[in-house]
């Protein structure tokens, strides 16, 4: 049968060419041997994004995507998440405001060290048993209404985000809606690998959020782990 130009267009994006295929196992190999050597986090993913190129090259498939993730060309993760809490706006801010408390909620959070009413110490937890840490600053700051921050130069991972505190309907508390960007290091390639560890930002954002709303309203996390089953 002959070849239409629609089947050669298909075949040519779904499939690898022989020179993209070998493209790909050397730079793959190349990502994989320089995130070995560098030995932090963001080694271990520049060498998953290598370890997914080399894969993708062996099963033919195309790699065109995952080069421009693995070097960077993707845009930044954003999560955006809203919680009603049956609590007044200017306890709920006073709480976020010292940053130091958020670990009691955020699971992924190691420690928030506070240096000054602008600028305040991260460290988090990361897939692969890693951790990464950044500076951060308050870029505005209205009371019981509004905080946003942005991570400074340096950061293991470039983030900013802000969080809002809104008299919700109907008397029912207050509408707390929490917004983050994240820059992973590997981009979107990284957010797959971190999905397959349970780190995926967007679920983590949603987990906090109830947290904090139970920590808030309740005055503690309900929780089942260590508690026994009860009988069979």
């Amino acid at each position: 049968m002959t070849s239409t130009p629609e089947n050669k267009l298909t075949i040519s994006q779904g499939e690898a060419s022989e020179s993209e295929r070998w493209a790909s196992l050397i730079g793959g190999s190349a990502l994989v041997l320089m995130g070995l050597k560098e030995g932090s986090l963001r080694g271990v993913l520049t060498a998953l994004a290598g370890g997914g190129l080399i894969y993708q090259a062996a099963t033919k498939q195309s790699t065109v995507k995952q080069v421009q993730e693995a070097i960077g060309m993707n845009q930044p993760i954003k999560v955006e998440k809203t919680v009603t809490i049956n609590k007044p706006a200017d306890e709920l801010y006073n709480f976020w405001h010292n940053f130091e408390n958020l670990p009691r909620f955020m699971k992924h959070l190691k420690s928030v060290k506070v240096y000054n009413e602008k600028r305040s110490h991260w460290i988090a937890n990361a897939p692969l048993g890693q951790s990464v840490e950044w500076d951060a600053d308050i870029l505005e700051d209205r009371e019981n209404e509004f905080i946003s921050w942005a991570s400074v130069e340096g950061a293991d991972v470039d983030n900013s985000g802000f969080i809002r505190f809104q008299k919700a309907p109907g008397d029912r508390g207050t509408e707390v809606k929490v917004v983050l960007e994240y820059n992973l290091p590997g981009g979107g390639l990284t957010s797959a690998v971190a999905k397959l560890f349970g780190e995926e930002p967007e679920q983590q954002i949603g987990d906090d959020l109830r947290r904090f709303k139970m920590l808030m309203e309740a005055g503690e996390i309900a929780t089942t782990e260590g508690q026994p089953r009860g009988k069979g």
